[in-house]
């Protein structure tokens, strides 16, 4: 006899509830639908599910994104580095406590404890309804620095797979891997690791609308934002108690029909999210700050101060772009400077040497024309351009192509200490930074909280 299980996959929304509706109400009727016919419906989360761009998930660390996936009745899910280090450590501990489902996760240490975290499993076996049994394991992208600065470790998969795998194999049936890696990894684990019949792909928003076969394996994945709903068809033959087939669909969101109150529900949550980030008074302003995207300017000053204060020191580098408007005169609330700096930016303090201080100028003057202008995607940052590079504490004389410190040339012995952000370092335009950089993680805050505890104290409430 041949058993049907079905497994559905959502990955990567990064708060974009404007595909939420659809993808809710598909998930619910497939699953009402298949489970009338007989079959087993396995349905998870991989990660990312969250994205502080989004005021309501701003407002609420993440917790309304939760309440979101309960609707659905998920029977697992796993994280992304969006909540992973899109949050302090308090707030990841905080953030599934309401969760009906699970969260699946073997790759992550609380470096408080020493142990893994108190709010995750290692794994989960679901049984059909003819006792066979699927097992999940899950894993995230170890971004190692990132992690440890709010006292967690995110271990390579070759370090916690072997063991895990060796544990739930033989009590399993059906063995799937809920990823948060990305393909590349997806196909490494799928060559290594054949004891895996399924791997769920995330991190990179690709998309395999048949998925892939590698080896024993089939990989897949299900794009990003929700614009996907992923399908696994798992035909188990219970006679041979193997497998006897695989297949694989991905459902186009914008495919599925709309329903009346859609654009409605859409448009309240980005409302709820404000209204609430409204009610929390930040600073008044006794004049307005203009910002540019292209040049400096008094909005620049004052982002450059903030994150020297944060950061501990007089020297600081900021890209315009960053700040996606202007800051008006009067009562200054989290909500305006969340629609200015949307991004989950983490502030850096990067130590180099004299010579290293010279090339990371040299690289940027170099690029400087290039970035201004220049369209830039992922990594953090959620604006358009680039724009103008501008420092505070460093100049530059292009004839000479002499690097002045404070209006001093430079000790190209001496360690210098300077304030920046993450992106820099997760770009390929900088690398200077980090290859010879020692770099300091801010953890606890994004560079918009810095704005607002600068101007906090400037023009208290």
């Amino acid at each position: 006899m041949n058993e049907k299980i079905t497994i559905l996959h959502t990955n990567d929304f990064h708060s974009h509830f404007e595909n939420w509706p659809k993808v809710r109400r598909y998930l619910q009727s497939t699953k009402k639908d298949l489970e009338s016919q007989g079959q087993t419906v396995i349905t998870v989360d991989l990660g990312d599910a969250m994205d502080r761009v989004h005021p309501l998930t701003e407002a609420t660390d993440g917790k309304f994104n939760i309440d979101l996936l309960n609707t659905v009745g998920y029977d697992a899910l796993t994280i992304g580095n969006n909540e992973g280090i899109g949050n302090s450590h308090e707030q990841l501990e905080e953030l599934y406590t309401k969760s009906k489902a699970p969260v699946i996760l073997d790759n992550l240490i609380d470096l408080r404890t020493k142990k893994r975290p108190s709010w995750v499993k290692v794994s989960k076996i679901i049984k059909t309804k003819n006792n066979t049994k699927v097992g999940l394991l899950a894993c995230t992208a170890p971004f190692g620095p990132t992690y440890e600065m709010n006292d967690w470790q995110a271990l390579d998969v070759d370090r916690v797979l072997p063991e895990m795998v060796k544990m739930l194999r033989p009590r399993v049936d059906i063995l799937v891997l809920m990823s948060h890696l990305g393909i590349d990894m997806d196909r490494y684990i799928s060559e290594k690791y054949s004891e895996f019949d399924v791997i769920l792909g995330s991190h990179t928003h690709h998309l395999l609308e048949n998925g892939e076969v590698d080896g024993n394996t089939l990989v897949c994945a299900a794009g990003k934002w929700g614009q996907y709903i992923g399908q696994v068809s798992l035909s188990f033959s219970t006679d041979e108690h193997q497998i006897s087939s695989k297949t694989v669909s991905t459902i186009a969101t914008a495919d599925l029909p709309e329903a009346m109150g859609d654009e409605t529900e859409i448009a309240n949550y980005t409302k709820k999210g404000q209204h609430s980030l409204n009610s929390h008074k930040v600073a008044v302003l006794p004049q307005g700050y203009i910002g540019s995207r292209v040049r400096d300017s008094a909005l620049m000053q004052e982002g450059l101060q903030a994150l020297e204060e944060v950061t501990g020191t007089s020297t600081a580098i900021l890209n315009a772009g960053l700040f996606l408007g202007d800051l008006k005169q009067g009562v200054l609330t989290r909500n305006d400077l969340h629609q200015l700096l949307p991004h989950p930016m983490r502030m850096v303090r990067a130590k180099l040497s004299g010579y290293n201080i010279w090339r990371l100028v040299r690289e940027m003057e170099k690029n400087r024309n290039h970035l201004r202008r220049s369209v830039v995607k992922g990594n953090g940052f959620r604006g358009t351009v680039f724009g103008e590079l501008v420092y505070d504490g460093i100049g530059y004389d292009a004839a000479e192509k002499q690097v002045l410190w404070h209006g001093h040339a430079l000790d190209l012995e001496k360690t210098y200490t300077l304030g920046t952000v993450d992106n820099f370092i997760y770009g390929p335009f900088f690398p200077t930074l980090e290859i010879a950089g020692n770099i300091s993680y801010i953890g606890d805050r994004f560079l918009r909280d810095a704005l607002g505890e600068h101007f906090a104290r400037k023009y208290p409430v």
